[in-house]
Protein backbone atom coordinates (compact mmCIF):
# COMPACT_ATOMS: atom_id res chain seq x y z
CA UNK A 1 0.00 0.00 0.00
CA UNK A 2 2.84 2.39 0.73
CA UNK A 3 6.45 2.72 -0.35
CA UNK A 4 8.57 1.55 2.61
CA UNK A 5 11.41 3.92 1.83
CA UNK A 6 9.07 6.91 1.48
CA UNK A 7 7.30 6.00 4.73
CA UNK A 8 10.58 5.74 6.58
CA UNK A 9 11.63 9.15 5.26
CA UNK A 10 8.37 10.75 6.43
CA UNK A 11 8.63 9.14 9.87
CA UNK A 12 12.20 10.35 10.23
CA UNK A 13 11.11 13.87 9.30
CA UNK A 14 8.27 13.70 11.82
CA UNK A 15 10.73 12.66 14.53
CA UNK A 16 13.07 15.49 13.55
CA UNK A 17 10.16 17.91 13.87
CA UNK A 18 9.75 16.82 17.49
CA UNK A 19 13.41 16.51 18.45
CA UNK A 20 14.95 19.53 16.75
CA UNK A 21 18.70 19.74 17.33
CA UNK A 22 18.54 19.49 21.11
CA UNK A 23 16.54 16.27 21.48
CA UNK A 24 13.95 15.57 24.15
CA UNK A 25 15.40 17.91 26.74
CA UNK A 26 12.96 16.86 29.48
CA UNK A 27 13.79 13.17 29.08
CA UNK A 28 17.49 13.98 28.84
CA UNK A 29 17.25 15.90 32.11
CA UNK A 30 15.52 12.91 33.69
CA UNK A 31 18.41 10.69 32.48
CA UNK A 32 15.91 8.45 30.74
CA UNK A 33 18.59 7.00 28.48
CA UNK A 34 20.10 5.28 31.51
CA UNK A 35 16.89 3.36 32.24
CA UNK A 36 14.84 0.56 30.68
CA UNK A 37 11.08 0.85 30.42
CA UNK A 38 7.95 -0.85 29.12
CA UNK A 39 5.18 0.88 27.20
CA UNK A 40 1.64 -0.43 26.89
CA UNK A 41 -0.80 0.98 24.31
CA UNK A 42 -4.44 0.68 25.38
CA UNK A 43 -7.64 1.69 23.61
CA UNK A 44 -9.90 4.09 25.48
CA UNK A 45 -12.53 3.95 22.72
CA UNK A 46 -14.48 1.49 20.61
CA UNK A 47 -13.54 1.26 16.95
CA UNK A 48 -11.16 -0.27 14.42
CA UNK A 49 -7.44 -0.16 15.09
CA UNK A 50 -4.96 1.02 12.47
CA UNK A 51 -1.28 1.87 12.70
CA UNK A 52 0.27 -0.85 14.83
CA UNK A 53 2.67 -1.69 12.00
CA UNK A 54 3.54 1.99 11.71
CA UNK A 55 4.23 2.26 15.44
CA UNK A 56 6.63 -0.66 15.18
CA UNK A 57 8.46 1.12 12.36
CA UNK A 58 8.83 4.29 14.45
CA UNK A 59 10.52 2.36 17.25
CA UNK A 60 12.78 0.57 14.78
CA UNK A 61 13.94 3.87 13.30
CA UNK A 62 14.91 5.12 16.74
CA UNK A 63 16.42 1.94 18.15
CA UNK A 64 16.55 -1.48 16.52
CA UNK A 65 17.05 -3.15 19.90
CA UNK A 66 13.52 -2.25 21.01
CA UNK A 67 11.27 -5.28 21.60
CA UNK A 68 7.76 -4.88 20.18
CA UNK A 69 4.89 -7.25 20.92
CA UNK A 70 1.59 -6.95 19.04
CA UNK A 71 -1.55 -7.99 20.89
CA UNK A 72 -3.89 -7.18 17.98
CA UNK A 73 -3.51 -6.84 14.22
CA UNK A 74 -4.31 -3.75 12.20
CA UNK A 75 -7.96 -3.81 11.16
CA UNK A 76 -9.11 -5.56 14.33
CA UNK A 77 -12.13 -4.24 16.24
CA UNK A 78 -11.28 -2.85 19.67
CA UNK A 79 -13.14 -1.81 22.77
CA UNK A 80 -12.12 0.42 25.65
CA UNK A 81 -9.48 -1.45 27.63
CA UNK A 82 -8.12 -3.51 24.71
CA UNK A 83 -4.32 -3.80 24.83
CA UNK A 84 -2.95 -3.08 21.35
CA UNK A 85 0.77 -3.62 21.85
CA UNK A 86 3.60 -3.61 24.36
CA UNK A 87 7.06 -2.22 23.72
CA UNK A 88 10.20 -2.73 25.78
CA UNK A 89 13.47 -0.85 25.52
CA UNK A 90 15.47 2.22 26.44
CA UNK A 91 13.22 4.67 28.29
CA UNK A 92 14.47 7.63 26.23
CA UNK A 93 13.45 5.88 23.00
CA UNK A 94 10.00 5.08 24.32
CA UNK A 95 9.42 8.63 25.52
CA UNK A 96 10.59 10.17 22.22
CA UNK A 97 8.32 7.91 20.14
CA UNK A 98 5.21 8.29 22.30
CA UNK A 99 3.54 11.31 20.67
CA UNK A 100 4.30 10.40 17.06
CA UNK A 101 3.00 6.87 17.62
CA UNK A 102 -0.20 8.14 19.23
CA UNK A 103 -0.77 10.92 16.68
CA UNK A 104 -0.54 8.49 13.78
CA UNK A 105 -2.45 5.61 15.36
CA UNK A 106 -5.27 7.78 16.69
CA UNK A 107 -5.88 9.43 13.31
CA UNK A 108 -5.51 6.25 11.26
CA UNK A 109 -7.78 4.36 13.65
CA UNK A 110 -10.34 7.16 13.42
CA UNK A 111 -10.33 6.78 9.63
CA UNK A 112 -10.64 2.99 9.79
CA UNK A 113 -13.48 3.32 12.29
CA UNK A 114 -15.31 5.85 10.10
CA UNK A 115 -14.91 3.62 7.04
CA UNK A 116 -16.33 0.67 8.97
CA UNK A 117 -19.40 2.76 9.86
CA UNK A 118 -20.10 3.39 6.17
CA UNK A 119 -19.51 -0.25 5.29
CA UNK A 120 -21.87 -1.43 8.01
CA UNK A 121 -24.52 1.03 6.84
CA UNK A 122 -24.23 -0.48 3.33
CA UNK A 123 -24.46 -4.10 4.52
CA UNK A 124 -26.65 -6.21 2.27
CA UNK A 125 -26.31 -3.89 -0.74
CA UNK A 126 -23.90 -4.11 -3.66
CA UNK A 127 -22.80 -0.50 -3.19
CA UNK A 128 -19.20 0.22 -2.15
CA UNK A 129 -17.80 3.26 -0.37
CA UNK A 130 -14.82 5.07 -1.91
CA UNK A 131 -12.41 7.52 -0.33
CA UNK A 132 -11.22 10.75 -2.02
CA UNK A 133 -8.08 12.88 -2.29
CA UNK A 134 -9.17 14.90 0.77
CA UNK A 135 -6.25 13.60 2.79
CA UNK A 136 -3.38 15.00 4.84
CA UNK A 137 -0.62 16.09 2.43
CA UNK A 138 2.18 13.49 2.22
CA UNK A 139 0.28 10.99 4.41
CA UNK A 140 -2.28 9.92 1.77
CA UNK A 141 -0.98 6.37 1.38
CA UNK A 142 -1.37 5.67 5.10
CA UNK A 143 -4.81 7.26 5.30
CA UNK A 144 -6.06 5.30 2.31
CA UNK A 145 -4.61 2.14 3.87
CA UNK A 146 -6.71 2.90 6.96
CA UNK A 147 -9.81 3.19 4.75
CA UNK A 148 -9.08 -0.30 3.42
CA UNK A 149 -8.71 -1.64 6.95
CA UNK A 150 -12.20 -0.33 7.68
CA UNK A 151 -13.57 -2.10 4.62
CA UNK A 152 -13.67 0.87 2.24
CA UNK A 153 -12.29 1.01 -1.31
CA UNK A 154 -9.60 3.37 -2.53
CA UNK A 155 -10.48 5.85 -5.25
CA UNK A 156 -7.62 7.32 -7.31
CA UNK A 157 -4.36 7.83 -5.44
CA UNK A 158 -3.59 11.09 -7.19
CA UNK A 159 -4.09 13.15 -10.30
CA UNK A 160 -2.04 10.71 -12.35
CA UNK A 161 -3.96 7.42 -12.24
CA UNK A 162 -7.49 8.35 -13.29
CA UNK A 163 -9.09 10.88 -15.62
CA UNK A 164 -11.71 12.62 -13.48
CA UNK A 165 -13.55 15.24 -15.53
CA UNK A 166 -14.98 17.53 -12.87
CA UNK A 167 -17.19 20.59 -13.01
CA UNK A 168 -14.21 22.94 -13.29
CA UNK A 169 -12.88 21.06 -16.30
CA UNK A 170 -16.34 21.06 -17.90
CA UNK A 171 -16.79 24.80 -17.36
CA UNK A 172 -13.25 25.50 -18.56
CA UNK A 173 -13.80 23.54 -21.78
CA UNK A 174 -17.30 24.89 -22.40
CA UNK A 175 -19.34 21.77 -21.71
CA UNK A 176 -19.44 18.00 -21.25
CA UNK A 177 -18.81 17.09 -24.90
CA UNK A 178 -15.66 19.17 -25.48
CA UNK A 179 -14.26 18.09 -22.10
CA UNK A 180 -14.76 14.39 -22.85
CA UNK A 181 -13.46 14.77 -26.41
CA UNK A 182 -10.32 16.47 -25.13
CA UNK A 183 -9.65 13.70 -22.62
CA UNK A 184 -10.28 10.95 -25.17
CA UNK A 185 -7.88 12.58 -27.62
CA UNK A 186 -5.19 13.06 -24.97
CA UNK A 187 -5.60 9.52 -23.68
CA UNK A 188 -5.15 8.07 -27.16
CA UNK A 189 -2.22 10.32 -28.06
CA UNK A 190 -0.35 9.56 -24.84
CA UNK A 191 -1.25 5.87 -24.75
CA UNK A 192 -2.62 6.16 -21.21
CA UNK A 193 -4.74 3.28 -19.89
CA UNK A 194 -6.27 5.16 -16.94
CA UNK A 195 -10.08 4.98 -16.61
CA UNK A 196 -12.29 8.01 -17.33
CA UNK A 197 -14.87 9.20 -14.79
CA UNK A 198 -17.18 12.07 -15.69
CA UNK A 199 -18.86 14.24 -13.09
CA UNK A 200 -22.39 15.35 -13.96
CA UNK A 201 -24.50 17.93 -12.18
CA UNK A 202 -27.90 17.56 -13.83
CA UNK A 203 -29.94 15.44 -16.22
CA UNK A 204 -28.93 17.25 -19.43
CA UNK A 205 -25.28 16.54 -18.56
CA UNK A 206 -26.13 12.88 -17.89
CA UNK A 207 -27.72 12.66 -21.33
CA UNK A 208 -24.67 14.18 -23.00
CA UNK A 209 -22.25 11.92 -21.13
CA UNK A 210 -24.25 8.81 -22.05
CA UNK A 211 -23.34 9.42 -25.69
CA UNK A 212 -19.84 8.24 -24.74
CA UNK A 213 -20.81 4.92 -23.17
CA UNK A 214 -18.08 2.45 -24.10
CA UNK A 215 -15.46 5.19 -24.10
CA UNK A 216 -15.85 6.40 -20.51
CA UNK A 217 -15.92 4.19 -17.44
CA UNK A 218 -18.20 5.77 -14.85
CA UNK A 219 -20.61 8.63 -14.23
CA UNK A 220 -20.23 10.61 -11.01
CA UNK A 221 -23.51 12.17 -9.89
CA UNK A 222 -22.55 15.16 -7.77
CA UNK A 223 -24.88 16.57 -5.10
CA UNK A 224 -27.95 14.60 -6.18
CA UNK A 225 -30.69 13.71 -3.69
CA UNK A 226 -31.50 9.97 -3.36
CA UNK A 227 -34.75 10.33 -5.34
CA UNK A 228 -32.80 12.04 -8.15
CA UNK A 229 -30.24 9.24 -8.10
CA UNK A 230 -33.04 6.68 -8.41
CA UNK A 231 -34.45 8.53 -11.41
CA UNK A 232 -31.00 8.81 -13.02
CA UNK A 233 -30.24 5.13 -12.44
CA UNK A 234 -33.50 4.13 -14.11
CA UNK A 235 -32.62 6.27 -17.11
CA UNK A 236 -29.02 5.01 -17.31
CA UNK A 237 -30.40 1.45 -17.17
CA UNK A 238 -27.15 -0.29 -16.40
CA UNK A 239 -25.26 1.14 -19.37
CA UNK A 240 -22.46 2.50 -17.17
CA UNK A 241 -21.59 2.29 -13.44
CA UNK A 242 -22.86 5.12 -11.27
CA UNK A 243 -20.98 6.85 -8.45
CA UNK A 244 -22.57 9.41 -6.13
CA UNK A 245 -20.79 12.12 -4.15
CA UNK A 246 -21.63 15.20 -2.13
CA UNK A 247 -22.78 15.19 1.47
CA UNK A 248 -22.66 11.42 1.90
CA UNK A 249 -22.83 10.44 5.59
CA UNK A 250 -23.22 7.17 7.49
CA UNK A 251 -26.81 8.24 8.15
CA UNK A 252 -27.84 8.77 4.52
CA UNK A 253 -25.47 6.47 2.61
CA UNK A 254 -27.90 3.55 2.55
CA UNK A 255 -30.56 5.67 0.86
CA UNK A 256 -28.12 6.31 -2.00
CA UNK A 257 -27.26 2.62 -2.22
CA UNK A 258 -30.95 1.67 -2.33
CA UNK A 259 -31.46 4.30 -5.02
CA UNK A 260 -29.13 2.22 -7.20
CA UNK A 261 -25.67 3.77 -6.81
CA UNK A 262 -22.82 1.35 -7.48
CA UNK A 263 -20.36 3.52 -5.53
CA UNK A 264 -20.54 6.37 -3.06
CA UNK A 265 -17.50 8.57 -2.47
CA UNK A 266 -17.12 10.39 0.83
CA UNK A 267 -14.45 12.93 1.68
CA UNK A 268 -15.54 12.60 5.30
CA UNK A 269 -13.73 9.25 5.44
CA UNK A 270 -10.47 11.16 5.74
CA UNK A 271 -10.95 14.91 6.06
CA UNK A 272 -13.02 15.21 9.23
CA UNK A 273 -12.75 12.04 11.29
CA UNK A 274 -12.66 11.94 15.06
CA UNK A 275 -9.42 10.43 16.31
CA UNK A 276 -9.80 7.19 18.24
CA UNK A 277 -8.76 7.76 21.85
CA UNK A 278 -5.66 5.72 22.72
CA UNK A 279 -3.36 5.68 25.73
CA UNK A 280 0.35 4.83 25.86
CA UNK A 281 1.65 4.44 29.39
CA UNK A 282 5.38 4.06 29.99
CA UNK A 283 6.68 2.50 33.20
CA UNK A 284 10.20 1.75 34.43
CA UNK A 285 11.31 -1.89 34.71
Amino acid sequence: MWDSEALRFLLQKALEEDLGIAGDITSLAAQASQRQAIGKCIAKDTGVIAGIAIAKEVYQILDKSVSFREHLADGAPVEAGSVLFEVYGNAYTLLVAERLVLNLMQRLSGIATQARMYVQALAGTACRVLDTRKTTPLWRALEKWAVQLGGGVNHRMGLYDQFLIKDNHIDLMGGIRPAIEAVLAYKEKQGISAPIVVEVRNFPEIEQALQYVGQIDRLLLDNFEPYQVARAVRHIAGRIPVEVSGGITPENVRAYAEAGADFVSAGALTHSVRALDLHLKIRPV
